[in-house]
């Protein structure tokens, strides 16, 4: 596994889509339909929530932030908008228009939660955005409280099989950037710190009636984040060119007549849990008081089991 990973994704155009997040009008139906799957999931988890975090909202779903707040409707939820965020002094003190309409059992907004405050991170349809997933993951893990536990979910590797195949046909630079396997996820999750890493994928088909509308839900769901993308504006022979090419390699058949133009995604899900922190051991070890007391405490807890 590469550290670098994914080492496809630009990440200058990484952090431009990133800044158009809280801009984007609603969520793509596939992200709500990933965090309704992901959020069923959660009744099987017996770990308590008093605070959680959900990265990035807006493009993961706010209908799926819905369910998970009914989860857990006593618990306190932060919503992490760093792409939102100009500056970061504003995210430390808030306007004062923005503290007057701020409800005190509202969720509240910041790049990100303090440390070591939330029993629950949950990050839909995000990571296959981000050029530095390792820093990401870091993040996660450090906004968690000791048993908690991180619920992800994002693009894998066989998503858009059917377009890179006709990209790659027509002679053309990749539509889209690579995405990381769910194996290696499990390992940046375990290299961050996490333990008892589950991954788990489905494959979901969309199909759509016309060229026009299925580039229309491809532009919702993300952009070519891809270093070797093409760097210029294309004309409109290559769109039509584009529009008959899908039409003629994504078409499925159907028994009653011409059939839809299909493309597949798989999605991968990851959970994680954070453990507490092992003393180090050494010839001669040196640790405070503070760590003493806390790994204590952590042996002490009554084991509550997924």
């Amino acid at each position: 596994m590469s550290d670098s990973l994914p080492p496809s994704i630009d990440p200058t155009a990484a952090a431009r889509w990133a800044s158009l997040a809280s801009r984007a009008p609603e969520a793509p139906w596939l992200h709500e339909e990933v965090a309704e799957r992901m959020a069923e999931r959660l009744r099987y988890i017996r770990l308590p929530v008093d605070r959680w975090a959900d990265w990035e909202p807006d493009r993961g779903g706010l209908k799926g932030h819905a369910l998970v707040a009914g989860q857990y409707p006593d618990a306190e939820s932060f919503q992490v908008r760093a792409s939102a965020i100009q500056d970061s002094q504003e995210a430390v003190t808030p306007k004062w228009w923005q503290r007057l309409g701020r409800s005190a059992k509202g969720p509240k907004t910041g790049a990100a939660p303090p440390p070591g405050a939330m029993q629950m991170v949950w990050a839909n349809m995000l990571a296959h955005h981000v050029a530095d997933p390792a820093s990401l993951i870091a993040s996660w893990h450090q906004a968690l409280a000791v048993n908690g536990f991180v619920m992800f979910s994002c693009l894998g590797p066989d998503t858009l099989l059917e377009l890179r195949e006709l990209y790659a046909r027509l002679g053309w630079p990749p539509p889209t950037q690579e995405f990381t396997d769910m194996h290696d996820w499990g390992d940046l999750l375990v290299g961050a710190g996490f333990a008892e890493p589950v991954m788990y994928m489905e494959r979901i088909t969309l199909t759509f009636h016309t060229p026009e509308r299925l580039l229309q839900e491809l532009r919702g769901l993300g952009r070519n984040l891809h270093v070797a993308r093409f760097p210029a504006l294309r004309g409109r022979g290559w769109l039509s060119h584009l529009k008959a090419g899908l039409g003629e390699h994504l078409r499925v058949a159907a028994p009653e007549g011409e059939g839809a133009l299909a493309l597949s995604f798989e999605v991968v899900y990851g959970h994680a849990l954070k453990p507490a922190p092992r003393l180090p051991v050494a010839a001669q070890t040196e640790f405070t008081l503070d760590d003493m007391k806390s790994a204590l405490r952590e042996r002490k807890k009554p084991q509550r089991g997924p």
